[in-house]
């Protein structure tokens, strides 16, 4: 079992289409960074494809607690992330995929 205070680095990323303007959809996703930091999010990058502008791709680097991280579960309960998420999934109609990552970089 993983100790309670033990922090792991992770990296959510976010590949979302823009159904619309990539302009409006561009300027909607920066206006969610000071939510991903009020969640623990320490670093927010915005990517736009250069040969598809409608295609972007958000990464938030964060620290998580282990014991919180072994059960992922538990924080898509809470109703403000449920709420916030059922935005995006009506925003981006099933053209967006969500994954954690870990660096393994040495």
């Amino acid at each position: 079992m993983a100790d309670e205070q033990e922090t792991l680095h992770r990296v959510l990323q976010m590949k979302i289409r823009a159904l619309g303007d990539p302009a409006q959809v561009l300027s909607l996703v920066k206006s969610t960074a000071p939510f991903y930091r009020a969640l623990g999010g320490t670093q927010v990058r915005f990517l736009q494809n250069v040969d598809d502008p409608a295609q972007f791709v958000i990464e938030v680097e964060y620290e998580a607690n282990a014991a919180i991280e072994l059960n992922r579960q538990k924080i898509s309960s809470d109703p403000m992330l449920r709420s916030f998420l059922q935005g995006w999934r009506t925003l981006l109609a099933g053209s967006a995929e969500m994954d954690v990552f870990q660096d393994v970089t040495d």
